[in-house]
């Protein structure tokens, strides 16, 4: 089995405390569309955060 998750868009965004709600949210919807998104805090600015959309 070929489980390969390829990496669509990155975006580097203001990070806001109820990000993870639009992210869990999105995973939800779209999980049956093959699409998983990410979000993680920028290591160098703690005031930014990275967004990112995948394919599963």
């Amino acid at each position: 089995m070929d489980n390969k998750i390829k990496t669509l868009s990155t975006l580097k965004i203001q990070y806001s405390s109820d990000m993870y709600k639009i992210v869990d949210c999105l995973n939800r919807t779209l999980k049956k569309e093959n699409l998983m998104f990410g979000l993680a805090l920028d290591g160098d600015h703690e005031e930014q955060a990275v967004f990112t959309i995948y394919r599963t």
